[in-house]
């Protein structure tokens, strides 16, 4: 069971960590001005203070508040359904890239929504490899990331 407090300080905290390692990061493209003008890291590092300014404004404010609970344990699994799949879609975009990765979540996504819809789930993923493929790489040549699967085949 998750109360409300927690759930607050945990977002508060993840926002709180994103907008320090903004500002901390801009500072290496320098902040303040130059002969040219405003330098890089300016902008994005009053961004990271702004970011993290109201994560600890949440966190203060969300601390005190009241102890009721807002996950139980059947809502938290509801969640993690749809959480842990894309994350580990996201994981998987660095090793396989961004198609094969896709293809994959459409086919597991399905496959486990349908029951066991296998041929289908893998005809929507192998369309769905393809379309990303065809708008992205050949249409609006964007190149997706290819992964480490792409560079050993030689992509």
């Amino acid at each position: 069971m998750i109360s409300r407090r927690s759930l607050e300080a945990a977002t508060a905290l993840l926002t709180g960590t994103f907008g320090a390692a903004v500002f901390i990061s801009s500072i290496d493209n320098g902040i303040g001005w130059s002969r040219a003008g405003v330098d890089a890291g300016t902008f994005p590092f009053v961004v990271g203070v702004v970011i993290f300014a109201g994560s600890l404004y949440n966190l203060v404010k969300g601390w005190p508040g009241n102890q009721t609970i807002l996950l139980q344990a059947n809502d938290l699994r509801r969640v993690a359904t749809l959480f842990v799949p894309a994350a580990i879609f996201v994981g998987l975009i660095p090793l396989t890239g961004m198609v094969v990765a896709a293809a994959a979540y459409v086919f597991a996504a399905i496959s486990w929504q349908k029951r066991g819809a296998y041929l289908f789930a893998a005809v929507v993923a192998v369309a769905t490899a393809l379309a990303l493929y065809l708008i992205f790489e050949l249409t609006f040549q964007i190149s997706l990331p290819r992964g480490l699967l792409g560079d050993a085949l030689g992509f």
